[in-house]
């Protein structure tokens, strides 16, 4: 029987049911005291719940094709990694709206609109494409925010940090899952860097459109200073959280290309031995 999946074997995908005490924190600008900053981050949390139960959807519905009892053990690891996430991010979310008066009813009817619109017009191959690209960009903004340059760690309240980094190393320890299935059931190359090509489009408008619309709440989207502030913290060169992936974003698009190409298993071993020291503090 040929072994389909690829996660390293020292690298379980396990799911750790964690809770976190973020409401005060949300009820502020927690991101460095900076109003784009937090609302960047608010925003990518608005899309997790439903993009979260979009992608554990796309991977079981090819559960019965797989005969690799490793990447079947990976892909129950998966749902319940992604669905712990989803819940602590729809907490966040209502906690976040409740805190600072967003309408995070509006915010989710965009990103179900898009997501009825991929059921309609996507076979299920093309959704787990999406899924195994959005995977990609997922994982290595983990690996940027388990780096120890991350700007999260000296700007952002603990509870934040752990919540985020918990959800980062769970990224990458479940990083190909999708990725291997896609494969193992037939996925061309054409159709997997064309689906990134898609999923990039359409990402970057749901957050950004989430910002936009925490911005205007906050009466502050007509400050240019604030706007000026906020493409440097995604394009600077060397320090963008965006300009900073942008080489690891490519390689996707690399014939033969797999996200354990990128061995994280050092910055996963670094987060869990901090992680241990945080538990028992």
């Amino acid at each position: 029987m040929p072994v389909l999946s690829h996660t390293p074997l020292d690298v379980p995908v396990r799911p750790r049911n964690r809770e976190y005490d973020v409401a005060q924190a949300l009820a502020t600008d927690w991101f460095d005291q900076h109003a784009f900053k937090t609302a960047w981050f608010n925003a990518m949390s608005i899309t997790f719940p439903l993009g979260e139960k979009f992608f554990i959807d796309s991977v079981r519905y090819y559960l019965d094709r797989i005969d690799d009892p490793k990447l079947k053990a990976d892909i129950r690891g998966f749902c319940g990694q992604e669905g712990f996430h989803r819940r602590e991010h729809q907490r966040y979310n209502e906690t976040l709206c409740k805190a600072r008066g967003y309408d995070l009813d509006r915010m989710e009817a965009r990103l179900e609109s898009n997501i009825k619109r991929a059921y309609r017009f996507l076979s299920p191959l093309e959704r787990l494409a999406a899924t195994a690209a959005l995977e990609h960009i997922t994982a290595i903004m983990a690996e940027s925010a388990l780096n120890e340059n991350d700007p999260m760690i000296d700007s952002a309240p603990a509870a934040m940090r752990a919540l985020w980094q918990w959800h980062a190393a769970e990224e990458l320890e479940h990083k190909s899952v999708a990725f291997d299935v896609y494969r193992a059931v037939g996925g061309s190359e054409r159709l997997r860097k064309r689906a990134m090509r898609q999923a990039t489009f359409f990402l970057m408008v749901d957050v950004m459109m989430g910002v936009l619309h925490m911005l205007r709440k906050d009466r502050k989207l007509w400050n240019l200073r604030l706007w000026a502030q906020g493409w440097s913290f995604l394009f600077a060169k060397h320090v963008g959280i965006l300009r900073r992936v942008w080489s690891a974003y490519k390689e996707y698009y690399r014939n033969g290309f797999h996200p354990w190409h990128r061995d994280t298993r050092p910055l996963l071993a670094g987060w869990q031995d901090n992680e241990d020291k945080r538990l028992l503090a």
